[in-house]
């Protein structure tokens, strides 16, 4: 018997590693070091992630590459405030109090006092909340960021294939204020109808074909900077970008409104533009005053453009930040009255009216919850056991992790991943389907890959006889992934994924 065991149990252990699928092997090597932090990293630093849905262009910067725009543009900095200033600038010399930009380079105590100020690298609670840290920081950078669009596209696309991750879609007010500019000469129609008619005939249209021209020449020279299509092309250029038109809701209504309106024009006139959303911070005074007024622009406009995708900050709120009622219908207003496909955020969603009753409707909507676990701790304070993920996960609402504004964060998606892993012990599995689920519910074209992604992922008929994500699929399912782009990038992604597996 012995000898039987000796010869035989190699084989028997070999069959038994060969019946365990790939993904069973990675899961398995998951839960083998979940425990030991450095490898975790390294495992979910390799992870696949899909796509990242929620990303601010601007937040998305960290600030040692703002700095390096600031003095390619001769800007100077406040040195009080840390705040950007146009030229002409103080000699670097004696601590002036408005040096060039470029002077923080031969400075060690104007550099660093620059990059915490634009971040929250070294933030502490004391005399400035994390939230009013966070959002100060855009004031001060600004400048920088919007005179240098194509070099902060190339770093957070660069940054993003870095991050394993394959698309991304960025929020870009890309039309540098054009729109606001015109909502200024158009007198105020609380007739919706009326002030669309006034805005195009007023030239909005041109304000949308120079927008995307001026992104098309951002985009190329993006590119350009990521040496893409030569050898030493950058990782960012193995990732696919496109934009949603960012809403500044804390603005007058006729500007939000004049914003609104390009963004359904842009999308439906530009394929870079793929939806919009309306930003800015949720507590501010404009943005809680005139949220319905907002919700209703988006309701009267979804009627006249009905194909143009909606997501939307939602719930980005914590008790003691607004009054409690603020906290209670900002959420299934932004599902049912403004027509979002995915929610940023969705922090208070236990606060709103029946919760229980709203997450129900959300999973049987198939509404998405972009969360931001980073963001959502550093600004609102809310993490670990106190985030609702796990609540969204429970009823069956699909989630994806996404980025917010990593370089004002100081995060990444692989550290998403990382302390969404530590917080929630989740599982491969549950990796997988976030990763998945990011592409499923991004906006771009066509037909998903996938036919069910409620309990498991069904493959669609035309590739449900192919393994997924082969290099060489079969005629027909070929053919499926060259008509459907949204198809096609869920293709890459489970290629990927068996790429990943091999390793375990």
């Amino acid at each position: 018997m012995r000898a039987v065991l000796r010869c035989c149990l190699p084989v028997l252990l070999t069959g038994l590693a060969v019946a365990q699928s790939a993904e069973q092997r990675t899961s398995h090597y998951l839960e083998s070091v979940r425990k030991q932090p450095p490898l975790l990293l390294g495992f979910v630093h390799d992870l696949p992630k899909g796509g990242d849905l929620h990303n601010h262009l601007d937040g998305a910067i960290y600030a040692e590459d703002l700095v390096d725009f600031a003095a390619d543009g001769g800007l100077c900095v406040d040195r009080t405030s840390s705040r950007l200033i146009a030229p002409p600038c103080d000699s670097c010399e004696n601590y002036t109090a408005k040096p060039a930009a470029r002077c923080s380079y031969g400075d060690h105590v104007l550099y660093n006092q620059m990059i915490d100020a634009w971040s929250m690298r070294n933030w502490r609670p004391g005399d400035e909340s994390g939230h009013d840290h966070f959002f100060a920081a855009f004031d001060k950078f600004g400048l920088a960021s919007h005179t240098h669009a194509a070099e902060g596209i190339a770093a957070a696309t660069n940054r993003a294939g870095m991050d394993h991750l394959q698309y991304v879609e960025f929020m870009h007010t890309a039309d540098g204020g054009a729109a606001a500019q015109l909502a200024r000469r158009v007198e105020w129609n609380q007739d919706f109808a009326k002030m669309r008619e006034a805005l195009l005939s007023a030239g909005l249209k041109d304000v949308a074909t120079d927008t995307s021209k001026r992104l098309a020449a951002d985009d190329a020279h993006a590119k350009e900077v990521l040496k893409c299509g030569t050898a030493d092309a950058a990782p960012g250029c193995d990732v696919t970008v496109r934009y949603l038109y960012q809403v500044l809701r804390g603005l007058p209504h006729e500007i939000v409104f004049a914003q609104i309106l390009l963004g359904f024009e842009l999308a439906s006139s530009d394929p870079r533009f793929v939806g919009l959303n309306l930003v800015m911070p949720e507590d501010w005074y404009v943005p809680l005053h005139d949220f319905n007024e907002h919700m209703a622009m988006l309701d009267y406009l979804h009627g006249v453009y009905p194909k143009v995708h909606i997501t939307l900050h939602a719930g980005e709120l914590a008790m003691g930040l607004v009054p409690p009622e603020d906290l209670t219908f900002h959420i299934r207003a932004s599902v049912e009255r403004g027509h979002a496909e995915r929610i940023g955020h969705g922090v208070d969603v236990m606060n709103e009216k029946n919760p229980i009753g709203l997450l129900h409707e959300m999973a049987q909507r198939n509404v998405l919850v972009e969360i931001s676990l980073t963001s959502n701790d550093m600004i609102l304070g809310v993490s670990g056991d106190d985030h609702p993920l796990p609540i969204y996960m429970k009823y069956g609402v699909p989630v994806a992790l996404a980025t917010d504004d990593e370089g004002v964060s100081r995060s990444d998606m692989t550290h998403e991943y990382l302390r969404a892993i530590e917080s929630y012990h989740l599982s491969y599995a549950d990796l997988k389907r976030m990763a998945r689920q990011s592409l499923e519910h991004s906006f771009l074209p066509g037909q998903s890959l996938w036919t069910d992604t409620k309990l498991v992922f069904r493959m669609a008929p035309a590739c449900v006889d192919d393994a997924a994500g082969v290099e060489k699929p079969s005629a027909g399912c070929e053919r499926f992934l060259a008509a459907n782009e949204r198809a096609r990038m869920q293709w890459k992604l489970e290629g990927e994924f068996a790429k990943f597996q091999k390793k375990y």
